[in-house]
């Protein structure tokens, strides 16, 4: 047997080392920041209680409802969001932009030409302003008839407290100043078809924005429908592969991976991650769907928008309390009303939100031009374009069959990276970026399947 040389030994100990690398979230080699917990402990569960109170307190928020009167319907409702974020704004010395993004639709559920209006508050960022992360929540609510625009809706949790949540962000995070722009979307027109997340998804394509979506619809319960009781955990909603993927696409990612990769899927990740760091009994539970079962969210349409996107929502649903007419029968309660949301939830829910805000709209810019190479070596290389703003990067590295990175290797400023001893066909490989204080990126698999910033969709014709 040929004696082993100094060099293989070498090269073997640095193998094991890497391989032997304790599990771990993404962020592990990150510094915890302070900003991030001073943040999260200004969220106000009275604030959010008392945000829902004022939504409900509209009667109906149905898109088809009154679009006059100050005191009923989602046309007053709209214009009360509109003056909570134009108060912010004032306290913030104007950091926010308040637009209404609106457009003439009709429909299977709108059928006559109906205003669709969207209320967004813009907080541009401070060097990357076309790099957005943008939180949404759907302002509309709706009964049992989905066409119903007449009796009360007062859709307490789906989803005024998505959109409390989103204000609440805004009035926290518009205290700090961020790299990325922060964009809070109150969206109309959801029950009747996505509506306002299209328009709004089309307005960020017109301005050249590259948007991150945290969809929020229903934060705020806790009591599931056979009464369990569940106030530590929410689920993260994430596609495996890209709505706008290609045929061709398809078919190259079917044969060398990707298909629990896609870039929602690792901003999912980076949200759990975030929870793992700076929340207190508080899980995120990754959902590898793009929504709940042959059901949807307004997140859908970033992605058909080609944007990254995820639904948040609470961990346990009551359908009582979904979609439902006010009523009791046989001494059971039907209807979505304020004693559905338990408010120190709903706050944890928040705090979460804005924790993943300011640690996406801080760090630089996932990389782009991730590659992959090292067939019939020993070795794996990686390689990406560099970053604007980032001062290294990270390469991580996991099983095949693991949900979570769990091995990495700091790259220092280089664009490339080789993984002596680490066999390119029994993992899958990612890359982040690291800005100053230690600000890291979501990771990004390499190739189309988890590029974050991916070629405009198909036409819609096409899909």
């Amino acid at each position: 047997m040929r004696p082993r040389t100094s060099a293989f030994v070498a090269v073997a100990a640095l193998a094991m080392t890497a391989l032997a690398a304790p599990a771990a979230a993404q962020t592990s080699a990150a510094p915890e920041q302070p900003q991030v917990h001073r943040l999260t402990a200004q969220v106000s569960a009275d604030r959010l209680r008392a945000d829902v109170t004022a939504m409900v307190g509209f009667g109906t928020r149905h898109t088809l409802s009154d679009t006059t009167s100050e005191t009923r319907g989602v046309g007053a409702a709209r214009r009360w969001v509109q003056r909570q974020f134009e108060d912010i704004s004032r306290d913030c010395g104007g950091c926010l932009e308040v637009i209404t993004p609106s457009a003439v639709v009709t429909g299977p559920r709108i059928p006559d030409p109906t205003e669709v209006v969207n209320v967004v508050a813009i907080q541009r960022g401070t060097t990357d302003p076309d790099r957005v992360i943008l939180i949404s929540g759907h302002l509309d609510s709706r009964v049992s008839d989905v066409m119903n625009f007449t009796d009360d809706a007062p859709g307490a949790n789906d989803d005024a407290s998505g959109v409390a949540a989103l204000i609440e962000a805004a009035r926290v995070l518009s205290t700090e100043r961020f790299p990325a722009t922060l964009v809070y979307a109150a969206l109309t027109g959801e029950e009747q078809g996505l509506h306002g997340a299209r328009i709004v998804a089309e307005y960020a394509k017109a301005q050249g924005w590259d948007v991150l979506n945290l969809n929020n619809d229903m934060v705020g319960n806790v009591e599931g429908q056979s009464g369990n009781i569940d106030t530590t955990r929410i689920r993260v909603f994430a596609e495996g592969t890209r709505t706008v993927e290609t045929p061709a696409q398809a078919n190259r990612r079917r044969y060398n991976g990707g298909e629990v990769d896609s870039p929602s899927r690792n901003l999912a990740r980076f949200i759990d991650s975030v929870a793992d760091r700076y929340m207190t009994n508080f899980d995120v539970e990754v959902i590898y769907r793009t929504d709940r079962f042959s059901r949807g969210g307004d997140q859908v349409e970033f992605l058909r928008a080609g944007y990254p996107a995820v639904r948040i929502t609470e961990g346990s649903e009551n359908y009582d309390r979904q979609h439902q007419d006010l009523r009791t029968e046989n001494g059971r309660v039907y209807g979505d009303t304020l004693d559905g949301v338990n408010w120190p939830y709903l706050a944890q829910a928040t705090r979460l939100n804005v924790a993943v805000m300011a640690a996406l709209a801080s760090a630089p810019r996932p990389p782009t031009g991730v590659t992959l190479s090292g067939a019939v070596t020993a070795d794996t290389t990686l390689s990406w374009q560099p970053v604007p703003g980032a001062i290294g990067y990270r390469v991580w590295w996991r099983a095949t069959t693991a949900p979570d990175w769990t091995h990495h290797r700091d790259a220092g400023a280089a664009t490339r990276l080789t993984l002596p001893g680490v066999v390119i066909d029994d993992y899958f490989f990612g890359v982040s970026a690291i800005g100053e204080g230690g600000w890291e990126s979501p990771v990004v698999f390499p190739g189309e399947p988890g590029d974050f910033y991916a070629p405009e969709p198909p036409a819609p014709d096409a899909r």
